[in-house]
């Protein structure tokens, strides 16, 4: 392994990770994504930017029989998941695909899959803090593809029957609702992430489904620590009890 890679651990699904050491490194984000998006034994997901693979490698410990791929357009990250697909032995069961998300539908026949999550950019190119660690910014801010364009790319993939999971910041609530209606996807659950009982949602989970009218279920809110600042219950039964939540980063 690189100087500048870390090889870390996720005990409770039995996975171990190579990640930059000083670039884009996930946080809570993704597997509270998973959590939410619970996976069924059989389905076939495809996460939009994969990242260094951590989605699709933790549905590939929740569910036994699942078709599993992950499309990550950064080249270097891309070459990260793969090698961690093959480092954890799963690569008769993950399939690592490098593209850009505005190319994700000619990857895939339409209606391919029957999860479709992702855990995008959620800042607007030009806005916030630009980090002076490699890979970062293209994690964080909207490159090549808008908000819009990770909607329509779920929209493809998925089957009438499917979901489509994001977890997103609530900054953008509005947007991403209204860009889901005009997609006919509608909204089906919605939860809100905060740091605490006290602070405000930090980002939001939410479920959508394709070609058909739902009624909206507005989850109680989930909180990641305690008024002590110790992690809640909840989050342990998440992460389980070997792992805690791996001293990683709450929230992005």
């Amino acid at each position: 392994m690189k100087n500048e890679e870390t090889l870390d651990e996720l005990r409770s699904y039995e996975l171990k990770i190579i990640q930059p050491r000083n670039g884009y490194r996930f946080s809570l984000d993704p597997l509270l994504l998973c959590d939410f998006a619970a996976i069924k034994n059989g389905e076939g997901a495809v996460d939009l930017g994969a990242g260094c693979g951590i989605i699709p490698l933790v549905f590939a410990r929740m569910v036994e029989e699942s078709r599993l791929v992950g499309v990550e357009g950064q080249s270097e990250m891309a070459k990260i998941a793969e090698r961690n697909v093959a480092l954890n032995g799963l690569a008769e069961r993950v399939e690592i695909r490098h593209a850009d998300i505005l190319d994700a539908r000619k990857l895939f026949p339409a209606s391919s899959f029957d999860l479709v999550v992702a855990n995008p950019p959620y800042r607007k190119r030009g806005t916030g803090r630009i980090s002076p660690k490699p890979g970062r910014d293209l994690a964080r801010h909207e490159s090549t593809a808008s908000l819009s364009d990770f909607l329509a790319a779920a929209k493809n993939l998925v089957t009438l029957s499917g979901r489509i999971c994001f977890i997103y910041h609530p900054s953008r609530l509005a947007e991403f609702l209204t860009e889901a209606s005009g997609m006919k996807l509608s909204p089906v659950r919605l939860r809100m992430v905060h740091g605490n009982s006290a602070a405000e949602a930090r980002m939001f989970l939410v479920e959508l489904v394709k070609g058909r009218k739902c009624e909206l279920s507005v989850l109680p809110p989930l909180f990641v620590y305690d008024m002590n600042g110790k992690y809640t219950r909840e989050m342990e039964m998440i992460f389980g009890e070997k792992d805690g939540v791996c001293g990683l980063p709450a929230i992005r």
